[in-house]
């Protein structure tokens, strides 16, 4: 009787074991995948050096899709919204105000520059910088409005101005 407890345990774990290796529809990709990586996540271009520092900010979220570029201090700032279509290591987007249209390559990837854990650099668009950063715990999570978004990209720079040195 134990034997075939034993097997089945076996089978059990290891059909597990590669339906999370191999994946399934449902499950996400992992975030280290640069497709994936770019996505629900605030990226900024550089910490701010005070509160009258210009950041630039880039976030797409899967939510709804939309997304922002944005450029901001602690005392102005200005914002377009967009919609956008991911495809592989491409961004569709569309800005509604205007109807202008860019398609966007990116690349996100780990790594260790200026104090960041991500880095991303974008190609072929008219908003925004080429290059961004990110950190862990700078993901967006919930986020269903553009208000929404505003107010949290707002208080991530903010706290980035008022964070000591």
């Amino acid at each position: 009787m134990k034997k075939p407890l034993l097997i089945l345990a076996l089978v059990s774990t290891v059909g597990y074991g590669a339906y999370r290796v191999l994946g399934s529809d449902s499950a996400p990709r992992a975030a280290t995948d640069s497709d994936q990586l770019v996505l629900d996540r605030i990226w900024i271009d550089h910490m701010p050096r005070n509160d009258k520092d210009v950041v630039n900010v880039f976030v797409a979220i899967t939510e709804q899709p939309f997304g922002a570029f944005q450029a901001s201090s602690s005392w102005k700032g200005q914002y377009e919204l967009f919609q956008y279509t991911a495809t592989g290591s491409e961004l569709r987007i569309v800005y509604p105000q205007s109807g202008e249209r860019d398609t966007v390559k990116h690349k996100a990837r780990r790594c260790t520059e200026k104090q960041m854990d991500f880095c991303l650099e974008l190609d072929g668009g008219s908003r925004g910088v080429k290059r961004y950063y990110s950190r862990e715990g700078w993901e967006v999570d919930g986020v269903k409005s553009a208000t929404e978004l505003r107010e949290r990209t707002d208080a991530h720079v903010d706290a980035l101005v008022s964070a000591p040195r």
